[in-house]
This record gives structure tokens, sequence and C-alpha cells, in this order.
């Protein structure tokens, strides 16, 4: 499966983007009231100058303590971001995610910022393409 075929199952397929300078306490407050887990940090929309998780906010905490909350996103997130296109497949972003240590990853095209995914979503589309190949197996070994 492609990675534009895992865009299309999301429900939500909306990339929540807050603007350089943005306050900490404010990427927090969306990331718990989308209960999500990061957000990108752009200046337009389409081009991406970093992204900020939950991880890099446990940071700050850790490092500066709650002061940090008032300081600026682009003080603690993570700019240079792994992409990915909408050809890529799921079995090289699973592996992408897995080496580097990351659950997120924005989908570019044509230099524009398309969509995000998740490991959680890259996971259930492979659980999701193993039940399918197992119901074959079984259709197959019965007969049917």
């Amino acid at each position: 499966m492609q990675v534009h075929q895992i865009l299309k199952t999301k429900k939500d397929s909306a990339v929540v983007m807050v603007p350089p300078g943005s306050k900490i306490k404010d990427a927090a407050k969306i990331l718990l009231e989308r209960r999500i887990g990061t957000v990108v940090v752009s200046a337009d929309g389409h081009a991406i100058a970093g992204i900020l998780s939950e991880r890099d906010i446990v940071r700050a905490l850790a490092r500066k303590g709650p002061e940090c909350l008032a300081e600026p996103v682009d003080n603690y997130m993570t700019s240079t971001v792994q992409i990915c296109a909408l050809s890529d497949s799921a079995d090289a972003i699973l592996g992408r995610m897995t080496v580097g240590r990351f659950r997120h990853m924005p989908v570019m095209e044509n230099n524009k910022l398309v969509g995000l995914i998740t490991i959680g979503d890259v996971v259930k589309t492979k659980l999701s393409e193993l039940a399918m190949e197992n119901q074959a197996l079984e259709s197959m070994i019965k007969g049917f």
C-alpha cells in the first residue's frame, strides 16, 4: 500500500499547523484539544519549518522547567524533518519511522504539504493488509 492510500483511510486528513513564533503552551493546548501528538510548524501552510511533538515538549520541560511554555515553538521543534511522498510504500515508511524513532511524517508533493501520517496509520494499514491476506489464504485452503 502507498501513502496516498493511507491518507484516504484517515477520518481527518487535515494537518494541524502553528506558525513560527507560537508559544509552546499554545501548541500544547492544541495537542490536548485535538488529541494528537504533533503539530507542523509552517509560516504559509505549505513549507515545513519544523515539527513539534509531545516528546519535544516533555524534553523542553525537563531541561528548562515550566518557563519553556512561554517560549516560541521554534526553540524546541525538530527542524530536520523526515518527509515522504504520496507514492512511497507503507513498508518503506514504517522502516524509516522505526529506524529514526519518530512517529509522525509529513507528506509532501510538489514542495507542498499535503498530509501527515503517523506510525499508527501505517500499522493499522499493515494489520488490515495482513487480515485480507489471511482471509484469502483461508479461502484458498478451504477451496472457496
